[in-house]
């Protein structure tokens, strides 16, 4: 058995780091900090953060035979992480990720990189499901096709719907399908009254929405409660990949048979310490790391 599979979100993502953000307009910024490119997306991040944590992992994605491909194939290989790497012309998943001061990141993701007839061959996708305790899928192309062979399976499924405002159509099938739904609370105006429909609408009996330096708010069985952020081990450089590393604590929290309280501060912990790691860095709280950020405390 696999502990957990990973399905999407491979790729690759540039770092440039800005003086402010938004950036105002010029005809052109020297970049002092240098412009760097490494393998690794949300689903790339969730994997790491789960193999970092002593889990089991295997990833499954579309990923172009270029060279984000062979970063992407490269870091699976160098962390130990089992990758099926499926044929995709269109190319790598790649993404230009703006990194201001304070660490916040704008990300421009290129859409080119799939195509409407991409899908996951059932006799790949069925068995490493099946092999599983647990699948979290990404929301990107195209993961949304793969939900009704999921749930056939019967195996828990979770999901990271990220930035969505609660209305874009593109985020429902996973809202709506997934046991375990994460989501941040930044383009939300109400995030009780759009988790709660979440968990009304679909089939989530946990609904998480993280909230930066706020910390994060947890509904799990009808139950709203409020999860206070943890402080970073080190100075906050970089957000990114912060949501990733909350979902995979709270999912190893999960598979140990933790409550949803205590997964949510192992994510709060974790989510922290990647606010500490550059973006041009893949690094992941490991388990000792984990448990000795008190997140294991009431």
């Amino acid at each position: 058995m696999t502990d957990v599979l990973v399905l999407g979100g491979a790729g690759v993502d540039t770092i440039v780091r800005v003086p402010e953000l938004p950036l105002p307009f010029a005809d052109s910024y020297p970049v002092d900090t240098g412009v760097h490119t490494r393998a690794g997306q949300t689903g790339d991040f969730v994997a790491l953060g789960l193999a970092a944590l002593g889990l089991d992992v295997h990833h499954l994605d579309l990923i172009g035979d270029d060279p984000e491909g062979d970063l992407v194939r490269a870091l699976h290989r160098e962390r130990g992480i089992a990758l099926t790497a499926l044929p995709q012309p269109a190319g790598t998943k790649r993404a230009v990720n703006l990194v201001g001061p304070d660490g916040r990141r704008l990300s421009l993701y290129d859409t080119s990189r799939a195509r409407p007839g991409d899908r996951f061959p059932d006799d790949v996708l069925r068995p490493l499901a099946k092999a599983a305790r647990h699948v979290h899928v990404t929301i990107t192309q195209p993961c949304a096709e793969a939900l009704p062979l999921l749930r056939e399976t019967g195996v828990p499924l979770s999901t990271d719907l990220h930035d969505w405002d609660g209305e874009n159509p593109y985020h429902e099938p996973y809202a709506l399908a997934a046991d375990v739904v994460f989501l941040s609370a930044t383009a939300l105006t109400d995030p009780e009254r759009t988790m709660r429909r979440t968990a009304e609408r679909g089939r989530a009996r946990i609904v998480v929405a993280t909230a930066g330096a706020e910390g994060a708010y947890l509904l799990a069985d009808g139950e709203l409660t409020h999860v206070p952020p943890m402080t970073p081990p080190a100075p906050v450089v970089d957000s990114n990949g912060a949501g990733d590393a909350f979902a995979a604590a709270f999912l190893y929290g999960r598979l140990a048979g933790e409550t949803p309280e205590r997964c949510a501060r192992y994510g709060a912990a974790a989510g922290a310490y990647a606010c500490t790691v550059p973006a041009t860095r893949t690094d992941a709280i490991g388990r000792d790391g984990l448990l000795g950020e008190g997140a294991v405390t009431a």
